[in-house]
């Protein structure tokens, strides 16, 4: 029969563990838990079968323990198990420890650190408080090993290691890196942070890139903390080619925001100039009072940087400020913005290159006419480099064109349901313009434009609810609005492309910005449909047109609002059918040819997961598009294994009948290794986008430092 014996407490030869208690609080002690007990001496006491000891946070067990009160010690027979509260567990075969089971001698031991890093060792001693742990003749891995089975994915032999527990870092002496027991790489000494510490200066993962334009080179990325809230990471990156580019990236964090600075400097052979680079920071800061203070910053040294290192396809550089305030009655946005082009024929001098905006936006709820209401004032301004006050670029807008305007606007809405279910909302809106234009021979002045709009809409949902549980819902709706024509002459800088869509079928104004907006009498009609399963998905159609009094305003021939009756609009949805979600919609004309269409979808399975689209735009020179645009896209993620996945990306040209981008990536990851391969090709080219071929390999050995834990374990079969 098994006994408790709770030593310090019933006995008078107990086991006491010299330690010094915690100043206010209790005397440390040891309990010891057996299966017999026995006294060999009045100092030497022997404890067999399933023993425990417990001692603050430390647990053992063991076969049989020798508890020499007179000097303090274990004598431990295995098999053992020492856990001392701190992710790490040590296995061993002998033991001689002290009573606090912090310092010792183990032998045939492992050290099992937070579940993932093995380190067996034919020895292994413990020292200074169990900061320390020395270990010799050593094989490391974080590879599950299968029964019948010596030799791991991978596995580190060395002469000696030891762990510093209070550093959180395992050092190695003359280690080898093994791949199936085939050794591959052989290093005097290893320094490496074990798994319980997430950030630790040192060398990270290097990573093999190979690329027609620079051929093939290695990235060795070296990180370094520099205290709890700030790091550094240096890559150096070099290629066969003689080119060499320095990366440099700077975070910190705050008691109320985030920065990151990234940048990089190269030199290489693709172009004549010495040096190209870039540079990028972001920022994210709590002002206080609901305020939030955001900052961007973007530029290189030529137009190609970003594309030949496969940092971003962008061909317009932004940098902007902003600070905003969003509440349940009141939004407040301010941002200044910096652009440059760097797209093959634009001019950044007669590009507004200098913006600035602010909205204020303020809902309520006035007694006198019920409803809802919101009051807004905006301002705004650009600046273009160019003096000029002519067009002589061609492009129908003045080169030098400076503008700032300030507007005031107010909008109502109220809504009334009458008996037979039938909704009838009525809307307004009233706003004043205030305009100061510069350098622009045909606009220059301090123009001031006041208009407004009004609307009356009819809604009647029909629903009806089967047996089954599925729900239909009908509901068609009318609209009539009503405004003065323009008659002022403003030049439109921020209202050029009109989208019509879904979301804008039943708006007093298409037009997404200040300068131009929509007047005289329409009609528009459109009718919902939305069907919801029992089982929860759900299928939605809207359809539309709408129709002016008199001629339209001049909007482009690909928007589908020319003529006196618009094109149709017809919008599909679909969610929730064995986890796909699909959105089309489609500008049809009178002949029911498509003026414009796209389509988007998104499979989610257990081992799948696929998106893409396909998009139709006419060719049309009021929105800078000479040919017609058919294209495809494709994305997929693919569980080829348990181990193995692929995603592959594809973007189509069904115009010039071939492929623009593809991309191919293999995964392998386990419980204790990663191996990333990618590979893709950029078919486009231009005057600042070299096509090009990229090649990139990787190989993460885990279980030390911060790797993922979230990883698929190795599977034993029998």
């Amino acid at each position: 029969m098994r006994w408790l014996i709770l030593i310090l407490l019933m006995m008078p030869w107990m086991v006491r563990a010299e330690a010094v208690p915690a100043a206010g609080g209790p005397t440390d002690h040891t309990t010891l838990v057996a299966d017999s007990v026995a006294l060999q001496s009045p100092t030497v006491l022997v404890a067999k079968g399933h023993v425990e000891v417990f001692f603050q946070n430390r647990h053992l067990t063991a076969s049989a323990v020798i508890y020499d009160r007179a000097a303090d010690r274990l004598t431990i027979t295995g098999p053992i198990r020492v856990e001392d509260g701190s992710k790490v567990v040590v296995l061993a075969d002998q033991a001689d420890l002290s009573a606090d089971l912090t310092e010792g001698l183990l032998t045939s031991a492992r050290v099992v650190m937070n579940q993932r890093l093995q380190l067996a060792a034919a020895q292994v001693l413990r020292t200074d408080g169990g900061r320390y742990t020395a270990m010799r003749r050593v094989v490391a891995s974080g590879c599950t090993i299968c029964q019948g089975s010596t030799t791991p994915l991978w596995e580190i032999r060395a002469r000696e290691v030891v762990h510093d527990a209070l550093a959180q870092q395992i050092w190695f002496s003359d280690a080898t890196l093994r791949f199936a027991n085939v050794p591959v790489l052989y290093i005097p000494v290893l320094r490496v942070p074990d798994p319980t510490l997430s950030r630790a200066t040192g060398l990270l993962i290097p990573k093999l890139r190979s690329t027609s334009l620079l051929g093939t080179g290695l990235k060795l990325p070296y990180f370094i903390t520099l205290g709890p809230s700030r790091d550094l990471l240096i890559t150096p990156y070099f290629t066969n080619r003689d080119d060499q580019t320095l990366d440099l990236r700077y975070r910190q964090a705050f008691a109320h925001g985030t920065l990151e600075v990234e940048g990089a400097l190269t030199h290489d052979t693709i172009t004549a100039a010495d040096l190209r680079g870039y540079l990028e920071a972001t920022g994210s800061f709590d002002l206080g009072h609901g305020f939030h203070l955001g900052l961007h910053a973007l530029t290189a040294s030529d137009s190609a940087y970003l594309s030949d290192y496969a940092i971003s396809n962008a061909d317009l550089l932004n940098s902007r400020v902003d600070v905003t305030k969003v509440q349940r009655n009141l939004y407040f946005s301010a941002s200044a913005l910096g652009l440059r082009w760097i797209r093959a024929g634009e001019s950044n001098s007669t590009q507004p290159s200098f913006l600035t905006d602010m909205e204020f936006h303020r809902r309520f709820l006035p007694a006198l006419l019920g409803g809802e209401g919101d009051f807004e004032i905006q301002t705004h301004s650009q600046y273009r480099p160019s003096t000029d006050p002519l067009d002589t670029n061609g492009d129908g807008i003045t080169d030098g064109r400076d503008m700032a305007r300030l507007t005031f606007k107010g909008d109502w809405r109220r809504n009334w349901t009458l008996n037979n279910g039938m909704e009838v909302s009525t809307e307004a809106d009233l706003r004043a313009d205030f305009y100061t234009i510069a350098q622009d021979a045909v606009f220059a002045g301090h123009p001031v434009r006041s208009t407004g709009t009004t609307g009356i809409e009819l809604r009647w949902p029909w629903v009806k609810v089967s047996r089954s549980g599925a729900s239909q819902l009908i509901e068609p709706v009318v609209q009539l609005v009503t405004a003065p024509r323009p008659s002022l002459a403003i030049p439109n800088e921020d209202s050029a492309l009109v989208e019509f869509d879904e979301s804008n079928l039943f708006a007093l104004n298409r037009y997404p910005g200040a300068d131009a907006f929509e007047g005289g009498t329409r009609l528009n009609f459109g009718v919902n449909y939305l069907r919801t399963a029992a089982s929860g998905w759900t299928a939605g159609l809207t359809a539309g047109r709408v129709f002016w009094a008199t001629n339209p305003n001049a909007f482009s021939a690909t928007s589908g609002l020319r003529g006196k009756s618009s094109d149709w609009l017809v919008a599909l949805s679909l969610a929730g059918v064995q986890g796909l979600s699909l959105t089309a919609r489609a500008l049809l004309d009178d002949t029911y040819g498509a003026t414009k269409g796209e389509m988007r979808f998104n499979l989610n399975r257990p081992k799948l997961v696929l998106s893409g689209g396909y998009e139709y735009l006419r060719a049309d020179t009021a929105e800078n598009r000479s040919l017609p645009v058919r294209e495809m896209v494709l994305n997929g993620t693919f569980d080829l294994t348990r181990y193995w996945k692929a995603n592959v990306t594809t973007r189509y040209d069904l115009v010039a009948a071939k492929m623009a981008k593809a991309g191919l990536n293999l995964n392998f990851q386990n419980e204790c290794l990663s191996v990333d391969i990618s590979l893709s090709r950029q078919y486009t080219t231009s005057t600042s986008v070299r096509a090009s071929t990229d090649f990139g390999l990787s190989l993460a050995l885990l279980g030390f430092g911060g790797s993922s834990a979230n990883v698929p374990g190795r599977v034993c079969r029998k």
